[in-house]
């Protein structure tokens, strides 16, 4: 089977996450790229770092397919004296075309909440914030096989989600017995109510501020577990290259897809105190 063109691709990628989902001040779509390129090879990753750029320069991607848009609000230049206009410059002198699905893929099936419900053993899952379709919407929520206590579910997140400096923080009693996990990957503490409505016993996210958490806690609500921001979304990658492979596959093309495992994310060491309480 011969390769798709970027257009095909992309017209595949947006029936599986609409731009329509995405959140009205998300920039998502192509950022760059021939629509008439041939596209062999595709590279998952969850941010258009520098990084990920050279890895797809590294093993001859096309495409490079990342979760969050290298351009969240709008600019007037990309002049490579900015490092946005820098990466620009970088992916078209080496025709490597760059897409972003964002708040579209949170939304959507099979989307990044999706994924990290899969990775964590959440089942029969529902939508946490729906949206006019009550089948799509971002956070999702359901129950594990069997409930176990707080401490215990934070440890198999650990142990299943990819290795980052920030760790994974527990508010809590760790005796708790957990069952009713809701969950929204990247940054969803606006999201801690919805949690307390639909009777979680533990809302999963990344990016909790102290005052809305230490308020949400003082309220009595859900135990909480916040994670890498990065590590929260990055198990959408793997699902989201095998969907794109497969759907291309059964339009008569052929794709390869690989999965960026560089972590991106910004916290880059974690020292533990050794003052065991409040000086």
């Amino acid at each position: 089977m011969s390769s798709p063109t970027l257009e095909q691709v992309i017209q595949a990628l947006e029936r599986r996450y609409p731009p329509s989902l995405a959140e009205e001040w998300d920039a998502v779509g192509l950022v760059c790229g021939r629509p008439e390129a041939v596209v062999a090879k595709v590279l998952f990753a969850v941010d258009p770092d520098p990084r990920v750029v050279a890895e797809a320069l590294a093993m001859g991607a096309d495409l490079i397919v990342t979760h969050h848009p290298l351009f969240l609000t709008p600019i007037h230049s990309v002049a490579a004296a900015s490092a946005g206009g820098s990466i620009i410059h970088d992916l078209i002198e080496n025709g490597i075309a760059l897409f972003a699905a964002h708040t579209n893929a949170d939304s959507a099936v099979d989307g990044v909440s999706d994924a990290l419900a899969h990775t964590l053993g959440v089942m029969d899952t529902r939508v946490l914030a729906p949206s006019a379709d009550p089948s799509l919407g971002l956070g999702r929520w359901g129950r594990l096989a069997e409930a176990v206590p707080l401490q215990v579910f934070a440890e198999q997140v650990a142990a299943v989600l990819p290795k980052t400096a920030h760790g994974v923080r527990v508010s809590g009693n760790p005796g708790k017995l957990v069952s009713t996990v809701a969950l929204c990957g990247g940054s969803g503490d606006s999201f801690l109510s919805l949690a307390n409505s639909v009777g979680a016993d533990v809302y999963l996210t990344a990016d909790c501020k102290h005052h809305r958490l230490l308020d949400h806690r003082n309220a009595g609500g859900c135990a909480v577990i916040d994670v890498a921001h990065w590590a929260s979304e990055w198990p959408w990658l793997p699902r989201a290259a095998s969907l794109l492979v497969a759907d291309m596959r059964a339009q008569g093309t052929t794709v390869e897809a690989e999965v960026s495992t560089i972590v991106t994310d910004p916290w880059t060491s974690h020292v533990e105190s050794t003052v065991r309480s409040a000086p």
